[in-house]
């Protein structure tokens, strides 16, 4: 972590407010900011799609912080426009899992969280790589794009969490074990598996999983949970639930600084909650390659 106190003249804060919620949040944050000792050039985004040119906009005008408010699917969609452009960038937790702030030790309430703007410090990450694509946290195969890739548009704004989790419970019934291999030719491993995490931090859908995974360690991990029953999967996300030492006996973890990864049956790939990408995929680590304000 760098100890230096950055000079911030001013910042830019693009927010997701698709939501209800989030444009809740972005006046709560915007509340928060005018205590902040540099101006605020604030966005609240009503569509996604619009983020990037806004970010781009906002960018063009050279702000010392770009401050981003959503979840870690708006974060990691956004990030790969920071890389190389010498901002700091600052994460508001408006998400419902916020994954990545809680990796870098964020406080969660909204005001806390624009405080560390004004009293943190900088500190250089990682991100991660599928193919050219960066990204904030993690990305998974397995329960996680099936859920993404199938559940019903605006089934959980109708009915809530409860109906979420009905569609998360039906694809469950539906889900099958998968092989996974790791690396090419004769090295290659092959495992049957229930679930796999490529990691740049610990969190995934805000519990802690990966405990080997860490922002600044110049390396992907890539952890399997091994099985050819998909119980294995329930069992060790309750034992990680509960932070249980079982939580590890499922789990095969590989690291690097690129893997090569391909599955059988080809699969969807989840990053950070997005299903954007398909297997055979090469991890990637792009060490250090920006810098983040987190609590002093």
């Amino acid at each position: 972590m760098n100890d230096r106190q950055p000079r911030i003249r001013s910042a830019a804060m693009i927010v997701n407010a698709k939501s209800r919620k989030g444009r809740a949040l972005f006046k709560q944050a915007c509340r928060a900011t005018r205590a902040l000792p540099f101006p605020v050039d604030a966005h609240a985004v009503k569509d996604p799609d619009d983020l990037e040119d806004v970010l781009t906009a906002a960018l063009a005008k050279k702000p010392d912080l770009v401050i981003l408010g959503g979840g870690d699917g708006t974060i990691s969609g956004l990030v790969d426009l920071l890389v190389g452009k010498g901002v700091l960038l600052g994460v508001l937790p408006f998400g419902t899992a916020n994954s990545f702030a809680r990796t870098l030790g964020l406080p969660l309430d909204i005001a806390e969280a624009v405080g560390v703007f004004a009293s943190g410090k900088p500190r250089r990450i990682d991100l991660g790589m599928i193919g050219d694509d960066y990204f904030a946290n993690c990305a998974a195969m397995g329960m996680s794009p099936q859920i993404a890739e199938t559940v019903p548009h605006g089934l959980k704004k109708i009915l809530g969490r409860v109906g979420y989790l009905s569609w998360a419970a039906y694809q469950y019934a539906k889900f099958k074990p998968f092989t996974l291999i790791v690396g090419e030719g004769d090295t290659a491993e092959r495992l049957r598996v229930v679930e796999v995490r490529i990691s740049n931090g610990p969190y995934h859908g805000g519990t802690q999983l990966v405990d080997g995974a860490t922002v600044d360690s110049g390396e992907i991990v890539v952890q399997a949970v091994v099985g050819r029953t998909k119980t294995r999967l329930v069992r060790n996300w309750a034992a990680s639930v509960l932070r249980l030492d079982a939580r590890h006996d499922d789990t095969r973890d590989f690291r690097g600084k690129s893997i090569r990864i391909a599955t059988e049956p080809p699969l969807p790939i989840s990053i950070d909650g997005e299903v954007l990408a398909k297997t055979p995929v090469t991890a990637k680590i792009a060490a250090g390659v920006i810098e983040v304000m987190v609590p002093a």
